[in-house]
């Protein structure tokens, strides 16, 4: 429940926050370029990582009964947030705005679920075998005791995991398997050129297709598993979902790794972790 009230708050003050450029997507504003040229312009959202208002609409709950509000909301996998800071927006489109987010879309996607269906279908001790064994290599990270047991991982150690992953499991996993899990290798690095063409997209697209034509074998192999360990029978994943839409929306917004938040997120561990190690986390104002 402090999550949804968070979201809410953090969507309460956007709202709050952006109100001018709102009012300036409706009624246009004037602006100067880096040549000194006043143009009237438009400000309408160009990206944003959120729930989408046509989920939101088709719950028929009361937003201030926040128990049963949630519940609703967790069935379509949706935070709570019953007013988004870009509802009223003027110009602003979610099918365009709603960018994907390679840090947690690609690596998270990665680690959570390749990782896991390479551990399930060749054993973790295999597993870990294969990867303590492997030659050590300059400036990626050796995994000198497996990856079982991995605590942390940050971006840069699942970006060494896919390194290595194809040739760790090739001839340990059934051939299908192998295939899947390196068309979305494919996938991922594929969409993070920071220039892509019409070529590439179909390439793309490519690539996400042939995963969907071998997936089934990391069903029948029991490695696609839930939580509780239990095999899923179905694809019912809202990242693997969200491929769906990328190859489409590159000549909409261009290429996602613009979208990147890497850049954001070091910011956040030099400027406010780091220097935080050095206070008593007490007398904030002092």
């Amino acid at each position: 429940m402090k999550s949804v009230l968070s979201d809410c708050l953090y969507h309460h003050c956007l709202d709050i926050v952006v109100k001018p450029l709102k009012i300036a997507a409706q009624i246009g504003i004037m602006l100067s370029d880096p040549l000194g040229n006043s143009w009237y312009c438009y400000t309408s959202l160009a990206s944003c990582i959120a729930i989408t208002l046509s989920c939101i609409e088709s719950i028929d709950i009361n937003p201030n009964n926040l128990l049963t509000y949630f519940e609703a909301c967790g069935e379509h996998q949706l935070n709570g947030v019953a007013l988004p800071f870009w509802r009223d927006w003027p110009l602003s489109n979610p099918t365009y705005f709603l960018t994907p987010k390679v840090l947690h879309t690609f690596f998270w996607f990665s680690y959570n679920h390749n990782v896991t269906w390479c551990i399930h279908a060749i054993g973790p001790t295999e597993i870990d075998l294969h990867f303590s064994i492997l030659q050590p290599i300059t400036n990626h990270w050796h995994f000198t005791t497996g990856i079982t047991k991995l605590k942390q991982v940050t971006g840069r150690t699942q970006h060494d995991l896919q390194h290595y992953m194809i040739s760790v499991i090739t001839g340990a996993a059934p051939a299908a398997l192998v295939q899947a899990v390196c068309s979305l290798v494919d996938f991922r690095y594929l969409t993070q050129s920071p220039v892509i063409n019409s070529e590439q997209c179909c390439k793309i697209s490519a690539a996400l297709k042939e995963f969907h034509v071998h997936k089934q074998c990391i069903i029948n192999a029991g490695a696609h598993c839930g939580e509780k360990g239990q095999v899923l029978e179905h694809w019912e994943t809202p990242k693997l979902e969200l491929m769906q839409s990328i190859a489409p929306s590159i000549p909409l917004i261009s290429p996602p790794i613009q979208w990147t938040a890497d850049t954001t997120e070091r910011a956040h561990i030099d400027v406010v972790k780091n220097p935080s190690t050095a206070t008593n986390n007490v007398n904030f104002e002092s």
